[in-house]
């Protein structure tokens, strides 16, 4: 790996969120937003630093910004759409009835405005979750199965490939994606975790093609390559980073979110930036604009 100079690590909001997840730069508003999963909470970050909350009425893994305004949320109980005006949480489905104690986990939007969104079994053993596709009309299928805890999501710029991965199963795939028909393809194995001291979390790619993501466990965010090599690691202030995403007006800074539900009390008092959002400046490349939701 090159040698390339350490960022600047900003300290955005000192917040220790049980979880935090999900950063996502609003194109148009130009603001920041992120979830507590646990909290659980949707929030943004406002221009004077302050943070406003819509609270939510069960865990919230992802959520996608709709082009007509407000947020759909993949929330335990399903999908469900968020009046960011109001604070309304309204129902959209529920993509597994039958599985009650799932929730739904990381999730992104395509660039035709496909949500895309992971499952995940409330324990870290059983492979029970699915990788769903709500579409603008509302409706959603099931394009994969047999996860553990679904993460990594994140779709490659020349929209051909999707990057979607099983934290607890030690296993990132790459997929073949057809943008105009919306499917996925020949899944194949884009990097292992097995014996390494981190997992893959939250990820992103930047303009370049290149898969950046969290390394929970070990500190870091991890650039790889397109063939899944590792090219650059960025040590961080917290030992459990969840995501990172880029953002800013120029969307060259990656923000990151991490969390405290890992830590035992020692390691906590060790760690006071743990749950923290983090801001890294000065790395050199840049993100692509987040899509929005047709629906």
């Amino acid at each position: 790996m090159p040698k390339l100079p350490q960022p600047e690590i900003e300290v955005v909001h000192e917040g220790a969120d049980i979880v935090g997840e999900s950063p996502m730069w609003h194109p148009a508003e130009r603001r920041l937003y992120w979830v507590d999963t646990r909290y659980p909470a949707l929030q943004r970050l406002e221009a004077d630093g302050t943070v406003r909350r819509w609270t939510m009425p069960n865990n919230i893994g992802s959520f996608v910004f709709r082009r007509g305004g407000g947020v759909v949320a993949g929330l335990k109980q399903g999908f469900a759409a968020v009046d960011l005006e109001t604070g309304a949480v309204t129902p959209v489905l529920d993509p597994e009835p039958d599985k009650p104690e799932n929730r739904l986990n990381d999730g992104r939007c395509d660039r035709r405005g496909r949500y895309w969104c992971g499952s995940r079994d409330p324990g870290d053993e059983n492979p029970g979750g699915s990788l769903f596709r709500l579409s603008p009309d509302m409706t959603c299928e099931r394009m994969d199965t047999g996860f553990i805890v679904s993460n990594g999501m994140a779709f490659s710029p020349d929209d051909r490939t999707m990057i979607f991965g099983d934290s607890r199963g030690e296993t990132v795939w790459r997929y073949d994606f057809d943008i105009e028909s919306g499917r996925i393809a020949d899944r194949r194995v884009f990097l292992s975790t097995a014996g390494l001291p981190w997992r893959v979390d939250g990820a992103t790619f930047d303009a370049e093609g290149y898969y950046w993501c969290a390394l929970i466990g070990d500190g870091a965010i991890g650039r790889f390559d397109p063939e899944g090599r590792l090219d650059r690691i960025v040590r961080l202030p917290v030992s459990h980073p969840t995501m990172c995403n880029f953002g800013g007006p120029d969307l060259d800074v990656l923000y990151v979110t991490s969390g405290t539900v890992f830590l035992g009390e020692a390691e906590r008092a060790r760690q006071p930036l743990a749950g923290a959002l983090l801001a890294l400046h000065g790395l050199g490349v840049r993100g692509v604009p987040e899509p929005l939701f047709e629906g």
